[in-house]
């Protein structure tokens, strides 16, 4: 993603007064400065040893913690919470691109994401958001996708976004098409599914390429094959109502991270906020009513989606939640244990779990439910999903060379990791999309104009 030249040019702005936590091993510094030149990050420093230069607009921070823009690392952008999947595809498949699409991905941006990996959609779909977003027509998060599932077997209704795979010819086939389409990553689902040489096929094609690779981890299996293979990622905690990982499985994991530095990465999107507190969601539904996720929708979309999350307890999606409550924290211990570097992912789009929400309610159950730190949770969020994505160069920290994606907050973050729900500015591309909480509406209405 380039830095947008159309419908808005980037100002050359100081940041000046706020907390600076800048993604890096580095502490925080009081009183930063950050000098902003078309859209990249020039200078940092303090009050006391960086001058503002004439010609910078100056935006005070003060009172703030500022942050390099969050990452969504697992969104679902052709969804909005909907709860009946079957109906959402069938009904709305042909508005993804000018409504549901560019709503989901403005909900994330006004929320602090200014980085997203979208996990699944039909192809011709991502193609076409991100060209919209590339030509400035629409504003969002950087966008990096994996266009449709890949599998072994799909039932009709799904193939638009999901696609088999059945032998070694066409894994190879499918995932230049993937490529050759300008996605980034390869998603797989039930991998155990897959012939081994099939899967493994499918990976070394995508590596081959320069792609990312990442897999569920519902089940053992697909957790044993994909450290096997090679994924880069994997996504969810699964495993259903079991109380943990078997001991085989958290052998190989560690096994996996003890073989380098970067390179020996593994990584891990376990989505598990919605899963922790469903329970006191159907307690207390009230943030359902939230008008955030309904920014961009049409009146008959929200009223569908407002119909079809009535009754939170009687969803049969989430019937077996309770059941897997208490053993996300027993999970989340033992992945932990084995070295894997976590990021922060939702599912964002499922049922109940909305653009505008998920990823400040991730943010905050890892650190005042699931023992995180929230330098670490900040880094997971920030700077380790650029590394996981190859482009650490760019984006990830607010440091000098790179692009001005930066966020504040009122308050301390570190200590107070939930107000991260109430982001106070939004700068994205050097562009100031939201200040003192108050979103630039002119300025999102000069897109596509």
């Amino acid at each position: 993603m380039g830095i947008f030249s159309f419908p808005v040019l980037a100002e050359n702005v100081a940041l000046v007064g706020g907390r600076l936590i800048d993604g890096t091993a580095e502490l925080p510094l009081r009183n930063s400065v950050i000098l902003i030149k078309d859209g990249i990050i020039e200078q940092v420093g303090s009050v006391d040893t960086l001058d503002v230069p004439p010609g910078y607009r100056v935006v005070s921070t003060e009172g703030q913690d500022v942050l390099p823009g969050l990452w969504e690392s697992h969104a679902h952008i052709m969804l909005n919470g909907h709860a009946n999947y079957t109906h959402w595809q069938e009904a709305y498949r042909d508005r993804q691109v000018d409504e549901i699409m560019p709503a989901s991905l403005i909900q994330l941006l006004l929320a602090g994401v200014t980085s997203v990996r979208d996990l699944g959609a039909p192809l011709d779909d991502s193609v076409a958001i991100k060209k919209k977003l590339a030509e400035g027509e629409i504003p969002g998060p950087n966008l990096y996708t994996s266009g449709p599932f890949l599998q072994y077997h799909v039932d009709e209704w799904q193939s638009h976004y999901r696609w088999e795979v059945k032998d070694i010819k066409d894994a190879a086939t499918k995932v230049k098409r993937l490529h050759d389409a300008g996605m980034e990553i390869v998603k797989l689902i039930d991998q155990d599914d897959l012939p081994r040489p099939v899967a493994q096929a499918i990976v070394d094609e995508a590596h081959k390429y320069g792609m990312k690779v990442v897999g569920h981890a519902h089940k053992p299996d697909e957790i044993r094959l994909g450290v096997e293979i090679g994924v880069d990622s994997f996504e969810h905690t699964g495993l259903t109502t079991a109380p943990g990982y078997p001991q085989d499985v958290l052998d190989a994991l560690k096994e996996r991270t003890s073989t380098g530095i970067f390179d020996g990465l593994l990584f891990w999107t376990p989505t598990m906020e919605g899963l922790f507190t469903y329970p006191d969601l159907v307690a207390n539904p009230e943030e359902l009513d939230d008008a955030c996720w309904k920014r961009g929708l049409k009146d008959d979309t929200i009223a569908d989606i407002q119909q079809s999350i009535a009754k939170p307890g009687h969803l049969s999606y989430m019937q077996l939640t309770p059941l897997r409550t208490p053993t996300i924290k027993n999970k989340i211990k033992q992945l932990k244990e084995t070295g894997v570097m976590m990021l922060v992912g939702t599912d964002s789009g499922i049922p109940m779990k909305f653009h505008c929400q998920s990823t400040w309610q991730e943010m905050a159950v890892w650190v005042h439910d699931m023992g995180f730190d929230p330098m670490e949770t900040i880094r997971s969020a920030t700077y380790w999903p650029a590394v996981m994505m190859g482009v650490q160069d760019k984006y990830g920290s607010v440091t000098p060379g790179k692009v001005a994606d930066i966020i504040a907050v009122r308050g301390d973050v570190l200590k107070y990791m939930n107000i991260i729900r109430d982001v106070d500015m939004v700068m994205k591309d050097g562009v100031v999309f939201k200040y003192n909480g108050v979103v630039d509406e002119q300025l999102l209405q000069n897109y596509g104009n």
